[in-house]
């Protein structure tokens, strides 16, 4: 109930990027530059460039690293390019360097590119898997400027085909507010509360120099969350906005694809600490799982009654940026019980590996917790 309370309170402040008073050409045309890293993603990074391009805020250029791809991911990068040879350019990973993960290597190397040869005002880091609106790009830097961002987090709208997704995604997005508050982004005394997203992640060029870059995270697999913690524990100014339909993505087909994911990273937003896992486990079967059989119990049926009702108001709270209906608060303890095994699945395996597959790469469990930021307190420049 706190928590939603806190909700109630603090999303109306969140700006909207819909709204009338972004429609708007960015204050000064500041030139815009977007990385896009991709690897073996020839089913989506073609529509993605194409929307890309399509973008009706003319500053704009585009840089597509293809990052070691066995597929046509690089091929359909250059023919794109050879289309729009001033907006897009190409860079091809042959080979990884020691101490990188490709994505942060990609992206690194991407940004080195921009700032020496389009000196643009901003970077933008996405995704390959990610479309855009036509207007994504302006009303985001419009609102940047305007609101002196140093870091803009636009929040994706999930793309859903199947129920099952709407279900787990319907979790997701309603445990995230235990985590960094939206609403509490902006403020700089909140130090917990930084966003990153991958899927768009503006910043200003000074303030990505600034930090160092990627190259002071070269191991980080939530590189996105742990750029915006140095950002904002650099004292720097960060904003989020919501925006539903202006950048889109399909997260996995089904909740098994959509676990596979976590599968992947989910261990490492812990910091690689099996105890915290497990500590996020008990939290998540109390407070979401046990209240569906607290219901039948006497003295535990109206705090377990309060708890569903917070939750489903949760939902609808949400359902107005994300588009998932809150119906799905019906099946919350389903999806409660789906995402703590994600977790654990997350843990058990890059437990019995000893380390992570990622882009087609083998990272060892002691390079990445000796390479991980911090779990806790400041960001700052590292």
């Amino acid at each position: 109930m706190w928590v939603v309370v806190a909700a109630v309170r603090g999303l109306p402040g969140v700006p909207n990027l819909l709204e009338a008073r972004f429609d708007v050409e960015p204050e000064g045309a500041p030139w815009v530059t977007v990385i896009v890293p991709a690897r073996d993603e020839a089913a989506n990074v073609g529509e993605c460039l194409r929307t890309l391009l399509d973008q009706d805020y003319a500053r704009v250029r585009v840089i597509a690293v293809d990052d070691r791809s066995n597929d046509e991911t690089g091929g359909i990068m250059d023919a794109l390019a050879a289309t729009a040879p001033e907006r897009l350019r190409v860079m091809h990973v042959r080979e990884l360097p020691p101490g990188w993960l490709g994505k942060t290597h990609a992206m690194a190397m991407a940004a080195r590119s921009a700032i020496a040869v389009d000196a643009p005002e901003f970077l933008l880091f996405t995704d390959a898997d990610v479309m855009y609106r036509r207007d994504a790009l302006r009303r985001s830097v419009a609102y940047a400027v305007a609101g002196g961002a140093d870091h803009l987090v636009t929040v994706p709208t999930t793309i859903i085909r199947r129920w099952d997704e709407a279900a787990l995604l319907g979790f997701l997005q309603i445990f995230g507010v235990w985590g960094p508050r939206p609403w509490k982004v902006a403020d700089p005394k909140a130090q917990r509360d930084a966003v990153g997203i991958g899927a768009f992640n503006l910043v200003r060029t000074a303030v990505y120099e600034a930090i160092g870059g990627f190259e002071a995270q070269r191991m980080d697999i939530l590189e996105d969350l742990t750029l915006a913690r140095r950002i904002k524990g650099a004292g720097l100014a960060q904003r989020i906005a919501f925006g539903r339909g202006l950048v889109s993505v399909h997260w996995a087909s089904g909740v098994w694809g959509i676990v596979d994911v976590m599968t992947k990273n989910v261990f490492s937003a812990f910091r690689f600490h099996i105890s915290l896992v497990l500590g996020a486990c008990l939290w998540v079967v109390i407070f979401c799982v046990a209240p569906a059989g607290g219901v039948v119990f006497g003295p535990t049926r109206v705090p377990a009654a309060i708890t569903f009702a917070a939750i489903g108001y949760g939902y609808w709270l949400f359902q107005r940026t994300s588009g998932i209906s809150a119906w799905n608060a019906l099946l919350a303890p389903v999806s409660a019980v789906v995402f703590v095994f994600a977790l654990l699945r997350s843990a058990v395996i890059t437990l019995w590996q000893g380390g992570v597959w990622w882009r087609g790469t083998f990272y060892s469990l002691k390079e990445l917790r000796k390479n991980a930021a911090p779990l806790f307190g400041r960001g700052g420049v590292l």
